[in-house]
């Protein structure tokens, strides 16, 4: 029994956290004593975002691990439309073995993916807005924290230039990003709190507005540590007013004041529509958190498109195994049948197939690490992404 209520990793890996007309299905298959060769594919007919940044790969790679499949993917932090420029939907993976051997693995699979990639296509929109003023996954205290890491990871590729959660950073190998509670200033007072922060940490950031006036709190705060990195705000809703009108207010008080040099960060309750202004108004820094964590999942689907050779699928659906290519040059996208691999765009450039074999009967043939899927997603967002 799990302490908690939440699926552990053997209950993950060995088809528990399914849904039961999966162990119906195969339990009818084997009295008929049927064991179709199957290929699924996982498309998504809409997204609310626009474009998908593809996350989770990695969790279902680890699922599919030694068991008897082959599995294809896009690239993990590949953006794309869900549909291609014809409105054909495009698949994402496809997975090829008996259906037996894997069908009660459709729902976590699913679940990997749907989440990640809405976190990660929230958090690009964020990135392609912000450009270079950076901005920190403040989220995982508004989810369950089995998912934290998840949720952190996910935010990271999408574009977040840091993460607060302690085991999310282990996991993900960088250093976890964060500045001071309310509770330290409670317990201390401003003063103490904002001493010891400065005097222990080597990103000098000072939450003012536990006590005190947002304006009146960042002049003290400069003064008395003219070399601070930031002041944060964290204003509630209740005090907030015109947010950007106190931001500004505050750039210019301490810009008359000679401390250029401090900047302004902003968390608590900040969406995409409030970016633009805040950040014409002077924040050069944000956390974000309840937004990223709970963005709107993708909404996948994974269906049979071919039985023992022979194409067909569901209504609504298209049968048939595919590929997917993108132009080298203007990103146009087609879906096409498998047996096609590359072909010349309208545009002059080549469109090459961007779906790559991650599992060959059962073992891993490629996994990428954590850099290499945040460096491909970052040139996707600066050279795919439109708004």
């Amino acid at each position: 029994m799990n302490k908690f209520a939440m699926a552990n990793e053997n209950d993950i890996i060995n088809g528990s956290s399914t849904d039961v007309y999966f162990d119906k299905t195969k339990e009818y298959l084997a009295k008929l004593n049927i064991n179709p060769h199957v290929a699924m594919e996982v498309t998504s007919s809409s997204s609310s975002y626009g474009y998908i940044n593809f996350t989770g790969l990695n969790d279902v790679i680890s699922l599919f691990e030694n068991k008897n499949i082959n599995l294809y993917a896009i690239p993990e932090g590949t953006i794309i439309k869900p549909r291609d420029d014809d409105g054909m939907p495009v698949p994402f993976i496809r997975i090829e073995g008996n259906y037996p051997d894997f069908a009660e693995f459709e729902t976590p699979l699913l679940g990997f993916i749907c989440q990640a990639s809405g976190v990660s296509s929230y958090s690009s929109i964020i990135k392609k807005i912000l450009g270079n003023v950076p901005f920190i996954s403040f989220g995982i205290r508004r989810m369950h924290p089995a998912i934290s890491a998840m949720i952190d990871r996910s935010s990271y590729i999408g574009g977040a230039s840091g993460v607060s959660g302690v085991l999310s950073a282990k996991i993900l190998g960088i250093k976890p990003s964060g500045t001071m509670p309310h509770a330290l200033s409670l317990i201390l007072g401003d003063d103490q709190a904002w001493k010891i922060q400065y005097e222990n940490s080597d990103f000098r950031v000072f939450l003012i507005d536990t006590y005190m006036d947002e304006k009146f709190a960042a002049i003290k705060a400069a003064e008395e540590f003219p070399d601070i990195d930031y002041i944060r705000l964290d204003t509630p809703s209740s005090r907030r007013g015109n947010f950007p009108n106190i931001v500004r207010e505050i750039r210019w008080e301490l810009n008359i004041r000679n401390h250029k040099n401090i900047k302004i960060m902003v968390s608590g309750g900040i969406k995409i529509e409030d970016l633009n202004e805040l950040v014409n108004a002077g924040v050069e820094s944000f956390g974000i958190g309840t937004s990223i964590s709970s963005a709107k999942p993708v909404d996948f689907g994974m269906d049979i498109v071919n039985i023992n050779g022979e194409d067909k699928t569901k209504r609504g659906k298209f049968s048939g195994v595919k590929n997917v290519l993108r132009c080298d040059q203007c990103y146009k996208v087609k879906t096409v049948l498998r047996n096609i691999n590359e072909e010349k765009c309208t545009c002059g450039g080549t469109m090459k197939n961007i779906m790559e074999k991650y599992i060959e009967n059962g073992m891993v043939i490629k996994n990428e690490n954590l850099s290499t899927i945040r460096q491909r997603s970052l040139n996707e967002i600066n050279n795919i992404l439109n708004l």
